[in-house]
């Protein structure tokens, strides 16, 4: 079998979109790999959000990061694609940030090109660093990585504030820097997303955001334009708390959650979800002979 960042060049290298849709928590990305979808985005937003319940402006730590990603890599076997903002840093937290990344067990790791403290792609009022400082770090990335399957991906925020020209000459510089995957935040149109594609030689990311800044289209238009990647960042943690507020609303109202069932997953499936049955198995294999002998 091929190891998760041997799994994603080799999906890279294939005509197919790669579908990641965003998990915020392991639950969601355990989900995520049982539906069927073969890589997972480990959304930045979502992290923020269930871990220390604040909005996505760069106050998720890197080392609180490399912790969440480190669950998500073991609670599923596909590639997960990891947020790491703006690399915490300069050049030189992001050579860190990108080995404790890749210690961690993530196949890709996406870098960005705003400045500290960042904010969510589809927020406005992002500031962005010269081309120089993000050119020296994604070739500082690409040189420290220790797997070459390991995948860089640059992002820049240039388009809302500075135009798509800008953007687009960004991409290019950073596909000139070495970055494997090219993702250029936030088009406003499907023909600004065609004009990316028409202009980048590496492969191109999408980022799609539910009522957000880009046109809200389905994979397979996205893979017409000639998008490899498509990530669909906050669908699990808004659904989330759409369904929580339901639910609890309901419990608040009335005392119980008998009207809400249909929210709510099978306690039986849900332990079957999180591995009981192996757990079973590895106890009837291995405790039963931890028990003392009988006499005779």
């Amino acid at each position: 079998m091929n190891s998760p960042r041997k799994a994603l060049r080799d999906m890279l290298k294939a005509d197919k979109i790669i579908v990641a849709p965003g998990a915020h928590n392991c639950v969601s990305a355990r989900i995520i790999e049982k539906v069927g979808f073969k890589a997972v985005y480990a959304t930045g937003y979502g992290a923020s959000a269930s871990q220390i319940s604040q909005a996505d402006v760069g106050l998720m730590t890197m080392t609180e990061m490399v912790s969440h990603m480190h669950n998500l890599v073991g609670a599923v076997t596909i590639p997960v694609i990891a947020d790491a903002d703006t690399g915490y840093g300069n050049v030189i937290n992001t050579i860190r940030t990108v080995q404790e990344f890749e210690k961690a067990g993530v196949a890709a790791i996406q870098l960005e090109d705003q400045v500290m403290p960042k904010r969510c792609g589809h927020m406005l009022g992002r500031e962005i660093v010269s081309v120089d400082e993000m050119v020296g770090k994604i070739e500082a990335s690409v040189k420290a990585r220790r797997d070459e399957d390991l995948v860089i991906i640059a992002r820049t925020d240039a388009r809302t504030k500075y135009g798509i020209e800008e953007a687009i000459r960004r991409g290019l510089a950073y596909t000139e820097a070495g970055a494997d995957v090219i993702f250029i935040e936030s088009p406003e149109s499907v023909e600004e997303m065609e004009y990316i594609n028409r202009s980048m030689p590496r492969p191109t990311l999408a980022n799609i955001v539910e009522r957000g800044r880009t046109p809200q289209l389905p994979a397979a238009e996205l893979e017409r334009i000639g998008y490899k990647i498509a990530i669909f960042p906050v669908a699990s943690v808004l659904a989330e708390t759409k369904a929580l507020f339901t639910i609890f609303g309901q419990l608040m109202e009335t005392g119980s959650t008998n009207n809400v069932m249909e929210y709510l997953y099978d306690f039986e499936e849900f332990n079957l979800l999180m591995g009981v049955a192996r757990v079973r198995e590895i106890e009837n294999l291995y405790l039963l002979k931890d028990q003392p002998a009988k006499a005779l």
